[in-house]
């Protein structure tokens, strides 16, 4: 670790003054805290050549750095949050030197290298007139100077602070060049806003460059709230979560919003009302950001803010620039103010403050103009297919007409599927001669407003509307009502309110054409509602407006809506898939399991081509098929969700989540337990689980059963997932623990019958394997005609040692009803059957049921059945391919224990590797198909973002590929992912 000189020798000479305070570390302003994190990542850079902490104004650049040098560039064990002393007195000696070098305005090469030389000679304890020259030294003393650099005892570790202000590309020359031929007994470590003059590209590409960026510097949930502690403005977590969410973690910010918080007499609403327009923030942007900025960017910044993100097209849509793309990606790249996100063509995301203060100022421009960017930005989202986005700056422009075209013709696509927060502010509603005339514009501002999140604004537009549904011509007062239902039926879901979604739903329905294939309401798991509920709109969860009248629809409303005979085929199909799908959302909210729904909402997205209800639906029917086993066809419509287009305006990462969530069970049951691993990995996140992501299961870390909570189904799968691997690694207590919670937490869902049955089998079989044999048989008294507790009751009283009693308690899984049980039960039944018939001497029965097993297997590639039976199971095998089988390689692997898996019954890649990929690589490949960025894949296992960075290089090496997405296709065709 480096040792900081305790003294900075500095050239007094009349001539040139140097300030011994550009020689040291900075002081930063108190209290600092210690973020041992980022210590880390600067320890392990200082162990490489390079070291780049970059990032705007405000960011903590100097801070970090100066807190990590007055530890002597070391990092020992300190606690989180812990406030770190001006003395650095835990100061620990290290065998790198550090030496410190503030770079101000104005640096040119003469006036840098006399830092850098005062600099040098202090941590070399060169004399003045050693090898380190007063002035830009000549090739010749350069070379002089690299060689006693590598020769030294102790290699140098430069602090370069603030470098960005060097605006002569020559003035970095010689540090370049003394990097390069100092024999590594040189290390730089650059604090920079933007544009630096070395060559980062080629550094990058040889592994030698660690990169600590915004996203890393950003404080994190805890880091804020021992920052507000420090400051003695302690919030609650959920106020601490805000002001983070608000920042974007933004250390500046965060800083005043701690000084200012202080003395708030209600700290939770000032929170609430924290923005960048606040005369402490919106000063420091203007001075420390916006100042900085050439006044074409500025206005690029301002313009693009009446959008949320951003990327080339639009930008040139709402600016009229050619070269809008090349100023983004430049405002990202060396300016860093904006954030790009991982997707192609890129989109750009401003910093939420700096986002406020532009709004702000665009909000003082003159009306027109600000109402033409929105319509710019309404034309081009209905171009590019994002309704949604579409209708929001249509209405805020005014463009009624467009508003209620967008409605008409998208309204399935305007539905929100998620719980992601709206930050837009709400648009004008439209005035009330507008309404009259074209009452189809209220129902569009009413979705808006149910999208964004807002059921009462909601409710009270829909009513709205409805009132003029008796001036409209028949065809179009059809029309009307149907759309009307449709909201009636959103607002209700939104509002969690599954009753009235039945009995919207059952309306909408009969105004289907007489003609059409009949839809089932109410899947046999979940308890029938009336079809004729009072057509009621649901109370938002928001308290009402003293002023809101009861939310009824008029009379003429209610009795005319379930009229059939409208609308053609597409009409029908997007019935089809928007009543399928929030039925099945309701019913999966409660627990059950709807796979048919599920799949037939898909079927009618694709028909009607409204991607947004088919992602929904798909990701759904995969995690569904996959628990019932149908694995071929989950892992297709998985990777179909995944790769689904995900910048249309939507927030897929709970979609995506029920994907890899998909994923995991497919590989737990091929046997695949590290693609398992990392598969609920990448779900976690997006269902709020922050617990055991990195390494296997950690039953103290598991936050699956508390953190889903609004997802039952989607907890219930991860626990059993998670609890199999727990047993795998040999901690079956850990995953009776998380089953027992998981069940728990599914006590007040009466529709989650087939599900608590999952959970209850899952934890019978390891309550029976620990030897609590009584418990677990407790579990599964009333199995009634379940038969999966059914086949669990069998193969508890097997281990009990009585065949008897397990062949009685076996159901018939060779009858035609069995071939609606899950794959994995009927597969557990038949293995027992055969075990208990070789038991029982048959052996020729015991081979032909095994028989029968393997063909119900192999196809769907379930492997695991087999491989943690335990021995019967394996002599079965093992005899069974001495007598000869149709699944011979199957066999021979399972019995082998080893070798090439079958678990992709799929063709045979086209090609080959000539070089096969490590098993690291291949993690890291799975990895490549999330949206996760390098960072954060780095994180997710524990490396450093250039051994990632370096694993990704050999990997599209490898592939012949040249991007992500080209390695993921590529991948995919040689079935390695």
């Amino acid at each position: 670790m480096p040792e900081q000189q305790s003294r900075v020798r500095v050239d007094t000479a009349p001539e040139r003054p140097l300030l011994a305070s550009r020689l040291s570390p900075a002081v930063p302003p108190q209290p600092v805290l210690a973020r041992p994190r980022l210590l880390r990542r600067l320890d392990e850079g200082a162990a490489g050549p390079v070291t780049l902490v970059a990032a705007p104004a405000g960011w903590g650049k100097t801070t970090l750095l100066a807190t990590w040098a007055r530890l002597d560039g070391g990092t020992p064990d300190v606690a989180p949050g812990a406030v770190v002393p001006d003395s650095g007195d835990l100061s620990v000696p290290a065998s790198p030197v550090l030496a410190w070098v503030s770079v101000e305005v104005g640096d040119d090469a003469s006036r840098l290298w006399a830092y850098l030389a005062a600099a040098l000679r202090t941590a070399t304890g060169s004399a003045e007139d050693g090898p380190v020259p007063d002035r830009p030294p000549r090739p010749d003393q350069l070379e002089a100077l690299a060689a006693t650099l590598a020769a030294a005892d102790r290699p140098v570790l430069l602090i370069l602070d603030d470098l960005h202000r060097v605006a002569d590309p020559a003035a970095l020359s010689s540090v370049e060049f003394l990097l390069r031929h100092a024999g590594q007994r040189l290390g730089l470590v650059i604090g920079a806003r933007a544009g630096l003059h070395l060559p980062l590209h080629r550094l990058r590409l040889a592994g030698e460059l660690t990169e600590i960026g915004p996203d890393e510097l950003a404080f994190t949930d805890d880091e804020v709230a021992d920052l507000l502690t420090a400051h003695g403005a302690a919030l609650p977590a959920a106020d601490v979560r805000r002001l983070r969410e608000r920042t974007g973690g933004w250390p500046a910010a965060l800083r005043i919003a701690a000084l200012a918080v202080r003395g708030q007499p209600d700290p939770g609403r000032w929170v609430g009302q924290f923005g960048g327009d606040q005369p402490e923030i919106a000063g420091y942007l203007r001075e420390e950001v916006l100042a900085t900025l050439d006044p074409t960017e500025e206005d690029l910044l301002r313009r693009t803010a009446v959008v949320e993100t951003v990327c080339a097209d639009l930008a040139a849509a709402l600016t009229g620039r050619a070269d809008a793309g090349q100023a983004l990606a430049d405002l990202a790249g060396t300016g860093g103010l904006l954030h790009r996100e991982d997707t192609r063509p890129p989109w750009y995301r401003c910093d939420p403050l700096l986002a406020d203060l532009l709004r702000a100022d665009l909000a003082r421009l003159p009306g027109p103009e600000v109402r033409d960017l929105h319509e710019r930005a309404a034309d081009w989202y209905a171009g590019d297919g994002r309704p949604a986005d579409a209708l929001r700056h249509a209405l805020t422009a005014g463009r009624w007409d467009l508003a209620g075209d967008l409605f008409v013709a998208h309204w399935p696509e305007l539905i929100r599927y998620d719980s992601a927060p709206a930050h837009a502010p709400a648009p004008v509603a439209p005035p009330a001669e507008v309404v009259r005339a074209d009452p189809e514009v209220a129902l569009a501002y009413a979705a808006e407003r149910a999208f964004a999140g807002d059921l009462t604004a909601a409710t009270g537009h829909l009513r709205a509307a409805a009132e003029h549904a008796r001036d409209l011509p028949v065809p179009r007062r059809q029309r009307f009502l149907r759309l009307v239902t449709a909201l009636e039926l959103t607002v209700a879901r939104l509002a969690d309110d599954p009753v009235e979604v039945r009995a919207a739903a059952a309306r909408l329905l009969r105004t289907r054409p007489p003609d059409a294939t009949p839809t089932r309401l109410a899947d046999p798991a979940s308890p029938a509602r009336p079809d004729s509920a009072p057509t009621r709109l649901p109370d938002s969860a928001s308290p009402p407006r003293p002023d809101s009248a009861p939310t009824r629809l008029p009379d003429s409303a209610s009795t005319a809506a379930p009229t059939s005979g409208g609308g053609g085929a597409a009409d029908d199909a997007d019935l089809r898939a928007f009543t399928g799908t929030a039925l099945g959302l309701v019913e999966l909210a409660g627990g059950a399991l709807p796979t048919a729904r599920f799949v037939r909402a898909r079927a009618a997205g694709r028909e009607a081509g409204r991607p947004r209800t088919e992602l929904v639906a798909t990701s759904r029917a995969a995690l569904l098929l996959a628990v019932r086993g149908e694995l071929r066809a989950a892992e297709q419509a998985a990777r179909e969700a995944l790769g689904m287009p995900p910048c249309r305006g939507w927030s897929c990462r709970l979609d995506c989540a029920y994907a890899y969530l998909a994923l995991a069970q497919v590989a737990l049951l091929r046997d695949q337990p590290d693609e398992a691993v990392a598969n609920l990995n990448l779900a976690g996140p997006a269902l709020g689980v922050t617990g055991g992501r990195s390494g296997g299961p950690d039953p103290d870390a598991d936050g699956w059963p508390t953190a889903v909570r609004g997802e039952p189904v989607a907890a219930a799968v991860a626990a059993l997932c998670r609890a199999h691997l727990h047993r795998d690694s040999g901690d079956p207590a850990a995953g009776q623990r998380l089953l027992v919670r998981t069940r728990e937490a599914l006590v007040d869902k009466p529709s989650a019958v087939e599900l608590t049955g999952l959970l209850r089998a899952a934890e019978a079989e390891l309550r029976a394997e620990r030897g609590d044999l009584d418990a677990a048989r407790d579990l599964l008294a009333d199995a009634g005609t379940d038969p999966v507790l059914a086949v669990a009751a069998a193969k508890v009283e097997l281990l009990a040692g009585d065949a008897a009693a397990a062949g009685r308690r076996l159901p018939g899984w060779e009858a035609p009803a069995a071939t609606a049980w899950p794959l994995p039960a009927r597969l557990d039944a038949g293995l027992l059957d055969a075990v208990l018939a070789e038991r029982a001497g048959d052996g020729r029965r015991a081979g032909r049921l095994l028989e029968q097993v393997l063909d119900l297997a192999g196809p769907q590639g379930c492997r695991r059945v087999f491989t943690h039976a335990g021995g019967p199971v394996r002599d079965l095998l093992a005899a069974h391919l001495d007598a000869g089988t149709a699944h011979f390689t199957l066999v021979s692997d399972l019995v082998r224990g080893a070798g090439p898996s079958t678990a992709r019954p799929a063709a045979e890649p086209r090609g080959g590797l000539d070089e096969p990929l490590t098993e690291r690589e291949l993690t890291i490949l799975r990895y490549l198909q999330s949206i996760l960025s390098n960072v954060e894949i780095a994180s997710e296992l524990s490396l450093s973002v250039n051994t990632v960075k370096t694993h990704v290089r050999n990997i599209y090496r490898k592939l012949d590929a040249t991007r992500r997405r080209e390695a993921v296709r590529r991948a995919r065709e040689l079935r390695l992912i």
